[in-house]
């Protein structure tokens, strides 16, 4: 090991001992009761609340899926989604966060979403609970790998390991960690991750584009790429027979630039859709101290998912001028970030940046393990197998579950080819897909039923995998993105089988109303 590779480890160490830290200090009180482990005893206040969950969303596709993206096919697909997000973002926030912190405290003081889905309905048989319960499972795992392969790829790039052994210690520390603090050191280390990315990003950024020559220099070369620098066009590189892009005399080849049409761009636009049903989001505004405090929190997580996304789209850019042969793969692509940071900052400070990329890691593969242990065991083993569980019998089956879903997302995440965007997208499109309407309906219409809940929840898992595994095969106006069409499926399927069966009882008509009214 080399006197660079030594100093961004060091600097990695440091970081990881930090985060480590604060889970020891987080864990007494997150051992108390499972409320506190799962739900921080809805204590969060609006920084923490707003830069957490911004985090734990974001993950390590912002610091190289999306930037890969940018790099290997320019502009359209990269901006269009970023797009989307924000705008996802900022709706989420305005719409949902306050009824929802209070409907989560009125449907039984509820701690997880499938909690608040069967409390919403005052259902008697855990209908809607195990089908929650197991679609978080099933999409939490797939979100996992994801972040283990962002690890992998982290680790191995840096200090030359092998791939398979790079990424096992990375989901090791990852277990290890959500093990030890629960949901309050999960967010309080998400508000200081959220710090690092933002930081991150916009120093690599910086420096970059003075290395590059200035913005008119990246600007001049995306544009002498067909379609690169295009919002309704797309860059083509030209692939050999192994599936690497061809370069000739030191520059990559590109073919003539796709069409990007409309139904392109509500494609990727879908991607906010999505924010509807994100239970790592979601939580953070259960969680949340105070309702008021919501405003505020709006405001920070917009400022800093503008920036992040503006800053992670360009370095994709940027990275294409400096390093334009460097990756030749779009799995490769995702790369390029950790090729700025290494090349352009001295050792000890790029051991900081890639810290960045740990931390969005970490930020998000801890909240999809907790939020997935907690909906088997508040929600299949306290709700369905054993009702009179004991708090401490719940907290030790949750740890036994953590490591049973880390075991598969490792297993999942040993293929060294997978594209981090492309594994993100498809758990993104399942939980957008299978809680967005329901959360939207169970808010904003009384009319919808038990039935209906459950009708739209299975048939838009269906759709996601039917729509991804088949239909888009068929290519053309059917190779939009899965969260689209399953979106709109799931909308369909609950009002109206909600229309078709017998309407709420007066009790769940009348928590709906009180909930309305401003009344918990």
């Amino acid at each position: 090991m080399d006197s660079k590779t030594l100093q961004i480890l060091i600097a990695m160490i440091i970081y990881m001992a930090a985060v480590i830290a604060i889970g020891i200090l987080c864990s007494r009180r997150a051992n108390k009761s499972s409320e506190e482990y799962f739900l921080g005893g809805r204590s969060l206040g609006p920084w923490v609340t707003a830069m957490s969950a911004e985090a734990s969303d974001m993950s390590g596709w912002l610091l190289m899926g999306l930037p890969g993206v940018a790099y290997w096919c320019g502009l359209a697909d990269a901006f269009w989604t970023a797009l989307g997000l924000a705008v996802g973002t900022y709706l989420n926030w305005l719409i949902v966060s306050r009824r929802l912190r209070r409907y989560s405290v009125r449907a039984n003081n509820s701690i997880t979403l499938p909690d608040f889905f069967s409390n919403r309905f005052r259902e008697k048989k855990p209908i809607i609970m195990t089908v929650a319960a197991a679609f978080i499972l099933i999409f939490f795992t797939v979100y996992a790998a994801s972040c283990f392969v962002t690890c992998g790829k982290l680790f191995s790039s840096l200090f030359g390991g092998d791939y398979k052994v790079m990424m096992l210690i990375g989901a090791l520390f990852v277990l290890v960690y959500t093990l030890l603090g629960g949901f309050l050191a999960e967010s309080v280390s998400d508000f200081m991750q959220a710090i690092v990315m933002i930081v991150a990003l916009s120093v690599i950024v910086i420096i970059s584009t003075i290395q590059a020559g200035g913005l008119g220099a990246v600007i001049d070369n995306a544009q002498n790429i067909p379609g690169f620098l295009e919002f309704f066009g797309l860059g083509n590189p030209i692939l050999n027979g192994e599936g690497e892009q061809i370069v000739i005399e030191g520059a990559p080849m590109f073919a003539e630039a796709l069409p990007y049409g409309i139904l392109s761009v509500c494609s990727m636009m879908a991607w906010g859709l999505g924010y509807f049903g994100m239970p790592q989001v979601l939580l953070r505004f259960m969680a949340i101290r105070k309702e008021s405090e919501l405003k505020r929190s709006r405001r920070i997580a917009m400022v800093w998912v503008v920036i992040s996304l503006a800053v992670a789209v360009f370095i994709g850019i940027v990275g294409r001028q400096l390093f334009p042969v460097e990756h030749l793969t779009s799995s490769s692509a995702e790369n390029i970030f950790i090729t700025l940071a290494t090349s352009s900052l001295p050792a000890i400070l790029a051991g900081f940046v890639m810290a960045g990329i740990l931390a969005a890691t970490i930020s998000s593969s801890d909240s999809y393990l907790l939020i997935a242990a907690s909906a088997f065991s508040k929600n299949v083993f306290q709700g369905i197998i054993k009702k009179k569980a004991t708090d401490k019998q719940v907290m030790w089956v949750s740890r036994i579950t953590l490591l049973v879903i880390a075991l598969i997302a490792m297993v999942i995440a040993l293929d060294e080819d997978s594209v981090i965007f492309k594994v993100v997208s498809f758990a993104w499109a399942g939980f957008g897909a299978t809680f967005g309407p329901l959360m939207l309906f169970s808010l904003f219409w009384k009319r919808t039923t038990q039935a209906g809940a459950v009708a739209g929840m299975i048939g838009s898992a269906g759709m996601v995998f039917l729509w991804k595994l088949v239909i888009s095969k068929l290519g053309g106006a059917f190779a939009i993105y899965e969260l689209l069409p399953a979106f709109i499926f799931s909308a369909i399927c609950i009002v109206v089988v909600s229309l078709l069966t017998k309407k709420p009882s007066a009790e769940v008509e009348e928590d709906f109303e009180a909930v309305k009214k401003g009344e918990i």
